[in-house]
Order: structure tokens, then C-alpha cells, then sequence
């Protein structure tokens, strides 16, 4: 970490299509109470799961080297699968400050799994990326890994964040996505592979209840991401009275007001353009 970086005010900043990125930044809080923050949601790209490859990877690094060059972070968290998968090398390449990228809990998965049969529930974008095989084959190659892709309930996520009722069948249709595949019926674990997903878990395990699934996890990482945070800044001091967490939206539309109170629940009081 750099002598620019140092400094006890300087944020961890966390960035996200949308609201997904929520779901990371919950479990660091309880982690660093004292943790100044800085979430940006990159509203005008949103969603990344149902674009191409080469979009993200040219999109992700050129904003975040304006939001570090705004708000000079001490640490920036990719808390987004799809663009951890696919852009999480290209921003290491470009930026001078540690980046932690959110990928697919695969490991723990397999590790707990007893049937050997672990679906990843994430978006289109991220189910198909070659970052995903060298999971499945390096933590559960004894396992069979299904897989499906659902922008749905990316959209159910953010729509719960803004206090609108929800249609249960997304939850449930996600779920299928995984269960009708051969030996779904097998499965006892389900990786969120889209930081999204946590936010629509209670959604999931009623859909599982409903379908008559066998006992389900559902698996992220976000403590794990929260334990990298911490071990990344190691002795650098945090502020006894931290500022108030801001978001910065890279588009400001009807959605972010309607997103205000859920924000405030995270300690994000300040909403501000890019």
C-alpha cells in the first residue's frame, strides 16, 4: 500500500453494477466498524451479466481508475462475479492499490458438499467463463458442478432493495434452472456466484421449500472477502469517527431514489453522481 494510501480516512471502496455489492459490504462492516466506505454502483453499465466479455473487460478498469483517482482508496473490492471473472486482472494491471475480486465460493462448497453435487447459481455472463471451470477442476473435481444463469433474479434483487413486492416465481424458476439439470436432485449445496443472490437468499430457500428440494446451503464470500479486507491493511490505522459512507451511482434515475432507504440501512447517507 502506497504512502498515498495510508492516510486513516482513506475508504475501502466497493463497486458493483448495482446493489449486489451490498452483500460484501454487510459482512466487512461487522468485520472493521471503523471502516470509512465508499460503494459505487455502476448504474449506466448495469447489468453486466448479459453483456459480452470484451464489454466488461474494457468498461471495469477504465471506471475504477476514475474512481480511485476520485476518492484515492486503500483498498478497491470488485464485489461483483461477473466482473471479477472476466476484468479482475486487467484492474490489478492498471491500478497502484491492493483489489480484492468476489469469485465463486466453489472451494467451501465442495469441501462441505456430501452428495458431490454442487450447483452455481450467477449470471449468464458468469456460469460460462473459463475462470469457473479452473474452480470446479482445481476444489470439486470429484464433484458434478451444474450450473445456471439467471438475470431474473439479479432484477428480483434489486427490486427487494427498493421496497417492491416480488413475484416468488423468479426465486423458484432460478432454482429449477439448477434442479432439472441430470443429478439435480442430487444437489446439496448452491454457490451464489452473483453478489445479488445473498440479498434474494430467504427468496431461495422458500423456493427450495416449496419444490421439496432435499436440505439446501446456500454458500458466498463474503466473510472471506471481509477477513482479505482486514488482512490487506493490515497495521494501517482505520478513524475512531469515520465519515458517513457515500454512494455514487454512475447514472442517477428514479431507481436510485426508490434505493435511498435500503442504502441508509448500510450507513450510506451520502448519494452523489459520478
Amino acid at each position: 500500500m502506497t504512502a498515498d494510501h495510508e492516510h486513516k480516512d482513506a475508504p475501502v471502496l466497493f463497486f458493483d453494477s448495482g446493489v449486489g455489492g451490498l452483500s460484501i459490504l454487510a459482512p466487512a462492516q461487522k468485520l472493521l466498524p471503523h471502516m470509512p466506505v465508499v460503494y459505487a454502483a455502476d448504474r449506466a453499465g448495469y447489468p453486466y451479466g448479459t453483456k459480452s466479455e470484451a464489454e466488461i473487460a474494457a468498461r471495469v478498469p477504465a471506471l475504477l481508475g476514475r474512481l480511485v483517482e476520485r476518492y484515492r482508496p486503500r483498498i478497491a473490492v470488485i464485489a461483483c462475479n461477473t466482473a471479477s471473472t472476466i476484468a479482475l486482472s486487467f484492474v490489478r494491471a492498471a491500478l497502484d492499490i491492493p483489489v480484492v475480486g468476489t469469485v465463486p465460493a466453489i472451494k467451501p462448497a465442495a469441501l462441505s458438499s456430501r452428495t458431490r453435487v454442487i450447483g452455481v447459481l450467477g449470471t449468464e455472463a458468469t456460469v460460462r467463463q473459463p475462470y469457473v471451470d479452473r474452480l470446479a477442476a482445481e476444489h470439486g473435481a470429484d464433484c458434478t458442478v451444474l450450473r445456471h444463469g439467471s438475470a431474473a433474479l439479479v432484477a428480483l434483487a434489486e427490486a427487494k432493495l427498493r421496497g417492491e413486492a416480488l413475484n416468488p416465481a423468479v426465486a423458484r424458476d432460478a432454482l429449477a434452472g439448477l434442479l432439472d439439470q441430470p443429478r439435480g436432485e442430487e444437489m446439496d449445496s448452491v454457490v451464489l456466484a452473483c453478489t445479488h443472490f445473498p440479498l434474494v437468499q430467504q427468496e431461495l430457500e422458500a423456493a427450495a421449500q416449496e419444490l421439496g428440494t432435499r436440505p439446501l446451503a446456500f454458500l458466498h464470500g463474503g466473510e472471506g472477502i471481509a477477513r482479505r479486507i482486514a488482512f490487506l491493511n493490515g497495521e494501517a490505522p482505520w478513524p475512531q469517527n469515520p465519515a458517513p459512507g457515500s454512494a455514487v451511482f454512475t447514472r442517477m434515475d428514479p431507481d436510485v431514489e426508490a434505493l435511498q432507504p435500503a442504502l441508509k440501512s448500510y450507513g450510506l447517507t451520502q448519494i452523489n453522481a459520478l
